[in-house]
């Protein structure tokens, strides 16, 4: 009977383990539904500004991707969740974040997405705090909705604001390498 209740014990404990991953102090889960569709988490990675953690990076994909190029061309909901660990990470720096990687991700040529863009910013208004996690997903065919631990703060539209969005992080000169080769799985 112990060894029953042992083995028991470690199956369910590795299932657990299996269930999520931990990026420096923050534990994401190896799978999100949203809408309907179930992800897995493809990697993720840690921003660190002088030493100091920022944020964590995950990206959530129907299938395996290490092809950046790939996941800013697919049509398919996939989704992209950032976790604070930082009170440094403040709203208004965020949103100069956001701003400086549309403008970089973009080459400058945002004219067509800057309504958008603004719209998107607007959902970045409230205070963060360490913990807070976003989840940036695109819904296929349709556009980003944004969450903020969980809640929906907002819908953009468009497969072309998607691409620009994930740009920001998995496009040739990202916001963290770091971050981009660990969403591709490439680093650990």
């Amino acid at each position: 009977m112990k060894k029953i209740i042992t083995l028991t014990a470690i199956v369910l404990i590795s299932t657990l383990s299996m269930a999520q991953i931990r990026v420096g102090d923050i534990v994401l889960p190896y799978k999100v539904n949203f809408d309907g569709e179930e992800l897995s988490l493809n990697g993720a990675g840690m921003r660190s500004v002088l030493g100091f953690d920022t944020y964590s990076g995950g990206l959530y994909t129907k299938k395996k991707y290490n092809d950046p190029k790939k996941v800013l061309d697919s049509d398919e909901s996939m989704s992209i969740r950032l976790n604070i660990v930082s009170k440094k990470v403040t709203n208004n720096r965020m949103i100069k974040v956001f701003r400086k990687g549309f403008d970089d991700a973009m080459f400058g040529n945002t004219q067509t997405l800057d309504a958008r863009i603004e719209d998107f910013l607007k959902l970045f208004a409230s205070p963060m705090k360490i913990n807070d996690y976003f989840d940036l997903v695109y819904i296929k065919g349709k556009g980003i909705k944004t969450f903020k631990n969980g809640e929906e703060l907002g819908y953009i539209e468009g497969r072309d604001f998607k691409y620009a969005l994930f740009k920001i992080w998995l496009g040739n000169e990202p916001a963290c390498k770091l971050i981009k080769g660990g969403m591709l799985g490439l680093s650990k």
